[in-house]
């Protein structure tokens, strides 16, 4: 079982003895079942783009675009759907096409001109934003109401949104594990040198993969607006999805060096970031120190896979 899990569980257990001694009314909030929604709901935006980020890691590569793709998506859709149903649907064919030319865009400097994948997406990323910045000063437009099924929607008991997340995982899962892209972008990962001289056309696949990442980034951003309604230039920055998208990665096994992990690890990592803010919120702990905690957190979390992996090496 890999260790994340077992992280998974440990802060599970961890929250039920916090709880005993912080809950109020000597009920458990953890087995809440308005909790445990909030608890996966929370997971959704985090969840969605962590599994774009998964892809490119396992490429060895890194992309720190996805925040201001996910502020150009709350803004455009914003801002193109005008609070109108009947411009929806072509608004979302605009923003996925958007998430794939600025994803080409990053594999091609990545791949073509031999950028680091750090430098690149950063550099590209600062664009979007300086482009949000320059056009737009504030929230923008609405989207419809229809359209917030997306966000507080649900069908039975599960929201639609965990829904599609749970989907994207999948999905994910599949293309990794099950087709022959997903092997070989685990190939370019453990030794793009080797995977050249197999034949594999490397920079196609790790390209690829970040249009992927991109892409995940703009249903991240959908599904942003959906609940706030209207988008803002900094509601992907804000919502620090770069990096958190990383950390939860990294918690989830993906490997920094790339050639290994997967999005169900990425999925726990993210439940372990959701479960951490609900814990805290309930026993009262001030903002700031919930991110020392957090941070604390996963250098534990990323010092125990280091240690881990050489012990198996050695």
């Amino acid at each position: 079982m890999p260790p994340v899990y077992g992280i998974l569980v440990i802060i599970f257990l961890v929250s039920i003895l916090l709880d005993l001694f912080f809950g109020i009314d000597n009920q458990l909030f953890i087995f809440n079942p308005t909790i445990l929604t909030n608890i996966l709901v929370r997971s959704v935006a985090l969840g969605i783009v962590a599994v774009g980020q998964t892809f490119v890691m396992i490429g060895a590569s890194i992309d720190l675009s996805v925040a201001y793709m996910i502020s150009v998506t709350a803004v455009g859709a914003s801002y193109l759907m005008a609070g109108d149903p009947n411009r929806v649907w072509w608004t979302v064919i605009v923003l996925f096409i958007v998430g794939a030319v600025v994803g080409l865009v990053n594999g091609t400097i990545i791949t073509r001109l031999k950028v680091n994948p750090l430098i690149a997406t950063l550099g590209v990323g600062l664009i979007l934003k300086g482009l949000l910045n320059a056009s737009f000063a504030n929230f923008a437009g609405s989207v419809p109401t229809s359209f917030q099924t997306f966000a507080y929607g649900a069908i039975g008991p599960l929201p639609i949104s965990v829904l599609v997340l749970f989907a994207v995982v999948v999905a994910g899962w599949f293309v990794l594990r099950r087709m022959r892209f997903g092997a070989h972008l685990y190939a370019v990962g453990g030794s793009e040198e080797t995977a050249h001289l197999s034949g594999l056309r490397t920079g196609r696949i790790l390209t690829l993969s970040h249009v992927i990442c991109s892409m995940t980034a703009v249903l991240t951003g959908l599904f942003v607006v959906s609940r706030l309604r209207s988008g803002a230039p900094w509601v992907g920055t804000d919502g620090l999805y770069d990096l958190e998208s990383i950390a939860a990665t990294v918690i989830g096994g993906t490997a920094l060096s790339g050639g290994k992990g997967g999005v169900w690890g990425t999925l726990a990592g993210v439940l372990i970031f959701s479960l951490l803010d609900t814990m805290f919120n309930q026993i009262g702990i001030d903002a700031y120190m919930k991110q020392i905690l957090r941070g604390a957190i996963i250098i534990l979390a990323v010092g125990f896979y280091t240690f881990r992996s050489k012990a198996e090496q050695g």
